[in-house]
């Protein structure tokens, strides 16, 4: 069956919030959460959810699939991501990103943590590029992370623009 994504609703709540807390067991055990199950799901039921620009992944009428996104002055961010973690490798993560890359607008930009090499393959893989590696200091968890970014695609050649630079 096909990937369906829609925004999140209050009801998917308890997903997104199981999706964001097996996704941390699963692939970054070397960056565990400063946050107890419990307070992952308030936050996620009262803040995340409620904030909106949550869009969720069904696969067979079951949440599979998070992307959290936000906007300011200078980019669009891709806040969350998460996928479940049996189902990491059947294109899931990239439908999500797709359709963040066509919807928001750029610079999209994104934060993984360094240690996390399959996510950094996966942002690289659909054009993003490291813009900044930090020493953690800057992050809840203290762990090194890379600061990535999809620029503006280039216009066509022979337009105005690529005439001016």
């Amino acid at each position: 069956m096909k990937t369906r994504l829609r925004p999140a609703s209050s009801n998917d709540a308890a997903a997104v919030a199981a999706l964001l807390i097996d996704t941390r067991a699963a692939f970054m055990p070397y960056a565990p959460s400063v946050h107890s199950d419990s307070e992952v799901r308030a936050w996620v039921a009262t803040t995340l959810v409620p904030a909106g620009g949550v869009t969720v992944a069904e696969l067979d009428g079951r949440v599979v699939a998070v992307m959290a996104t936000s906007l300011d002055a200078q980019a669009a961010w891709i806040e969350q991501m998460a996928v479940d973690p049996a189902l990491v490798g059947r294109g899931i993560g990239s439908t999500l990103l797709g359709h963040a890359m066509q919807t928001l607008p750029r610079p999209l930009r994104l934060f993984t943590f360094a240690a996390n090499t399959g996510a950094r393959r996966f942002y690289e893989r659909h054009g993003f590029v490291a813009l900044r590696l930090s020493d953690g200091r800057d992050n809840e968890e203290r762990c090194p992370d890379v600061l990535y970014e999809l620029a503006s695609p280039a216009p066509p050649a022979g337009t105005i623009a690529s005439c001016l630079t």
